[in-house]
């Protein structure tokens, strides 16, 4: 937690700025452990939680975080259409990590009720589905907090490729990349070194996991992230701001 409570209630934007241009700054030259560690403690980053999907490179973040802060609060979005192994990885890993704070997330049962009441609005409407079952949630959730912290990566793709430790998340949040700069093979090595357990799914083709229906294994030689919304001109939940917008295309989730 911070030393001392901020309140960036009604920051102005150019404040914002000053502020995340302050904290790249201050841990430019810092590795990830560092980053989340001065992060967590860092009066001018706020009131942080990690919002984790415990997918298929969570595991890293979920690791750091639990020898950092057992206490740091954990999101994770249960949209009801998870993978069975998805849900018993997120229960098991929590348990072996010994996070003390994992806060489970859903959609409103009367915003299901009313918008999809069969459980098919993933079928008409993928970015509709999304939003009422991912990310209106944690907007919700996140109101609660200055910033989150995230898995995001430079090598993710092209839009990725200057992110920054520190960044916008629209007015008076930000979120946080302490894993900005590494590679995949880091991950790799992270998780051997430590000797963390995979995601069932990643061995039977699921190098990206998301929800059930909106998921297929990806053959090699494919792009990683194939086998998100296959045949679909999209590629991102819609969780991530960039520059005031939800971004759906273009960014990797």
């Amino acid at each position: 937690m911070p030393e001392a409570a901020l309140d960036f209630a009604g920051e102005p934007p150019e404040a914002q700025a000053a502020r995340i241009a302050a904290l790249n700054d201050r841990y430019r030259h810092h590795g990830a452990t560092a980053v989340l560690t001065g992060a967590l403690k860092d009066p001018q980053a706020g009131k942080l939680a990690l919002v984790s999907s415990f997918g298929a490179e969570s595991v890293v973040l979920l690791h750091l975080v639990s020898v950092i802060d057992r206490k740091t609060p954990v999101i994770f979005i249960d949209t009801e259409m998870l993978f069975p192994e998805t849900l018993v990885y997120q229960a098991e890993l929590s348990e072996r990590l010994g996070l003390e704070n994992v806060r489970i997330i859903r959609a409103a049962d009367e915003a299901l009720a009313a918008e999809d009441p069969d459980g098919t609005l993933h079928r008409r409407d993928t970015d509709a589905c999304c939003d009422l079952r991912k990310t209106r949630p944690l907007q919700r959730v996140l109101a609660e907090y200055d910033g989150w912290i995230t898995g995001r990566k430079r090598y993710q793709g092209s839009t990725r490729q200057a992110l920054e430790f520190f960044e916008a998340d629209g007015p008076q949040r930000i979120k946080v990349n302490p894993l900005a700069h590494w590679a995949p093979e880091d991950i790799r090595a992270y998780m051997d070194e430590n000797r963390l357990p995979r995601h069932p799914l990643v061995a039977r083709g699921y190098p990206s996991i998301g929800c059930a229906p909106c998921t297929s294994p990806v053959k090699p030689g494919e792009d990683p992230r194939a086998g998100r919304w296959r045949g679909q001109d999209k590629n991102e939940c819609g969780i991530h701001i960039v520059d005031g917008k939800v971004v759906r295309k273009g960014v990797d989730a």
